[in-house]
């Protein structure tokens, strides 16, 4: 599973197809501009790898809906396991949300892409996390 965003997610993601480290992909939060097709040109991801192996997210806007898009696409395909590709920064967060909605169901790798975050925008995550942390008591699934 790859949660888009900052660069490098989405080419980890095809690398591990290819490598047969993970055989499907989800990719969540894909703006629903972009075309399987433009997908693939971008990505250089050829048509039997798209046909076979990438699901393309349309839902998620946020990291939430990340998580709730990727545990619908589990549940369907009854994965047992997946690898989870995001930023180092993001990972923590992302993690909490996806743990939430699997449960001990699915065991997750965590695939962290490392980055060079800025301090503003570490800043900006932590008080994400922080406050993910103390609303989720009160938050249902």
């Amino acid at each position: 599973m790859v949660a888009t965003g900052a660069g490098g997610r989405i080419q980890r993601g095809i690398a591990l197809l290819r490598a047969n480290v993970s055989p499907l992909m989800l990719v969540s939060g894909v703006s629903e501009e972009v075309k399987p097709a433009e997908f693939a040109a971008e990505y250089g991801a050829d048509t039997r790898l798209m046909e076979c192996c990438i699901t393309l997210g349309f839902a998620a806007m946020d990291t939430r809906g990340n998580a709730r898009e990727t545990a619908e696409w589990v549940a369907e395909r009854r994965v047992k396991s997946i690898r989870f590709v995001t930023s180092d920064w993001h990972m923590r967060r992302a993690m909490l949300e996806l743990r939430r909605l699997t449960g001990d169901k699915v065991r997750i790798y965590p695939d962290a892409i490392r980055t060079s975050p800025d301090m503003k925008g570490l800043l900006i995550e932590y008080n994400k996390t922080v406050w993910r942390l103390l609303t989720l008591p009160v938050d249902r699934p």
